[in-house]
């Protein structure tokens, strides 16, 4: 594409002089830059891409889009915002792809994983050829890809886009972060549904207060949704159950009612009693059972995933299913399909009668929703194996370790990815929490003999740590492995080593 026609997309601060090169690729990172190749210069948290220009053009570059004064021979674009010019661009490179495809946005602290697989599930009932991009990888059609992060950068993300589009895919249900929203990574991905999961502490290392972090996850209904050629049949479902979600759809509903012609319209479903009501739920380790009431009809259902949290997912997805006009027949079988969603509450079989579980809960609320719900099904003990990561809020440590002590008749506080920080520093700071809650701290552990009272155990290697917590339980005991999931590696120092949770349990398990 040329590059002037590129530039359509954007508005530059000022004229752009030079020739019109054809542009055959967009960068924002100058070591992956190709000949021909358009380079945007990006700042990021600790590199800033303005400082790679002279490799970009050294590799290539036909032209530079920058948002800093720059004084280089080469065709420069200067933007107010180069994050948000990368995403129009490529948006624009790429043929505008969402704007072929439905696409349904998903955000919130926890969930958004589970129930991205659930609808995904369901539309794949109803016969839609569906596309998925999030935490876990990207896929569609049978193909899985390693996912980077939970939502790419725009190019990268635009490119998955035409490509699912290219193949045929008509429905893409994709993950959104706050990160991915504060960095103008979803900026011009066009969206036909919004859903809001919960919220409660995360990222704060990131967003420095809850404040912070809500008015950016809500920008992806008041700024993303409510703009582009779809915003007149976009629709919100929102977990009102939540009081942010509470707080959404009100303030949603009071846009709307002051909105005239042309402009965003944005229509609101409440996931509440009003709209969605579950009844006669049972609960058991194996997975929920119970009925769904809504005004298209009522549904028996059972499902694999575990916890009342996990009802909350279904219920969401649900939502959504009935938003698109899908039958109660499609929904159920949609929901039913999912038998577990990789590292979280995956229970991992065995033949020795023990309840053994990975789960992602890293946050202090995904943590306290996993134990309570495995809490409510417990006939016998619960153990608990995690950490907390390094680099990262430091605030919710303690919280955490409350949460554990409480749920937990053992917490066994172990290293998750303790990065450049000492594991033993942060473990401190868990247990200043868990005192408050536990019993008895058994500085020694032996296998052979157990434990008989409520206590927490230090183990900073975590795979000595999944061997004590499976060792010492007894059959009918819930062992929960909680920080990691379907992540298969320790970040320690600036290294990746390899590290499975899963694996690691099937060891001792067999």
């Amino acid at each position: 594409m040329k590059l002037s026609n590129l530039l359509k997309a954007v508005e530059t601060k000022k004229p752009v002089s030079g020739s019109d090169p054809e542009i055959g690729s967009i960068h924002y990172r100058a070591q992956d830059v190709k000949a021909g190749g358009l380079f945007v210069a990006i700042p990021g948290h600790t590199i800033d891409g303005h400082e790679f220009i002279d490799q970009a053009l050294a590799n290539g570059a036909s032209a530079i889009v920058t948002q800093k004064p720059i004084n280089k021979n080469s065709i420069t674009i200067e933007v107010e915002n180069s994050r948000n010019a990368l995403a129009a661009i490529s948006a624009r490179f790429f043929g505008n792809p969402s704007e072929k495809l439905f696409i349904i946005g998903i955000t919130g602290t926890n969930g958004k994983t589970t129930t991205t697989f659930l609808i995904e599930s369901i539309l794949a009932k109803a016969g839609f050829k569906v596309g998925v991009i999030g935490t876990i990888n990207y896929r569609y059609l049978g193909k899985t890809f390693k996912s980077p992060m939970t939502t790419p950068e725009s190019p990268d993300l635009q490119g998955i886009l035409a490509r699912m589009q290219k193949c045929g895919i008509t429905h893409v249900v994709m993950e959104v972060s706050s990160h991915a929203i504060d960095l103008h990574r979803i900026d011009y991905c066009r969206l036909d549904v919004a859903v809001f999961t919960n919220l409660s502490q995360d990222h704060l290392d990131y967003h420095k207060d809850m404040n912070s972090y809500w008015s950016c996850k809500k920008r992806l209904f008041t700024e993303n949704l409510s703009s582009g050629p779809k915003k007149d049949r976009a629709l919100a479902v929102i977990n009102c159950d939540d009081a942010r979600g509470k707080e959404l759809a009100l303030e949603l509903k009071d846009i709307s009612s002051k909105l005239k012609g042309g402009s965003s319209k944005v229509k609101v479903l409440e996931l509440s009693d009003d709209t969605i009501r579950p009844s006669n739920i049972s609960y058991e380790p194996t997975g929920i059972a119970g009925k769904i009431s809504t005004e298209k009809g009522v549904f028996d259902f059972k499902s694999s995933l575990v916890g009342e949290h996990n009802l909350k997912n279904i219920l969401c997805a649900a939502c959504v299913g009935f938003a698109l006009g899908l039958s109660t027949r499609i929904i159920k079988a949609g929901i039913e399909e999912v038998s577990c969603v990789p590292g979280r509450l995956e229970r991992i079989s065995d033949s020795t009668d023990r309840f053994v579980y990975i789960d992602y809960a890293h946050t202090p609320d995904a943590l306290e929703h996993a134990l309570s719900s495995l809490r409510s099904v417990a006939s016998n003990r619960i153990i608990c194996i995690f950490g907390c990561g390094g680099d990262r809020d430091k605030s919710k440590r303690p919280k955490m370790g409350e949460i554990a002590g409480r749920f937990c008749d053992l917490a066994i506080i172990t290293s998750d990815n303790p990065r450049t920080e000492e594991p033993m520093e942060i473990i401190s700071q868990i247990l200043e929490g868990t005192k408050k809650a536990s019993g008895r701290n058994y500085a020694l552990l032996d296998p052979a003999t157990g434990f008989n009272e409520k206590g927490y155990v230090i183990e900073p290697d975590r795979k000595n740590a999944i061997y004590l917590g499976i060792a010492v339980s007894r059959p009918g005991d819930i062992v929960l492995v909680a920080g990691k999931g379907h992540e298969t590696c320790q970040i320690v120092g600036n290294k990746n080593i390899p590290f499975d949770d899963r694996r690691e349990v099937i060891k001792v398990l067999l």
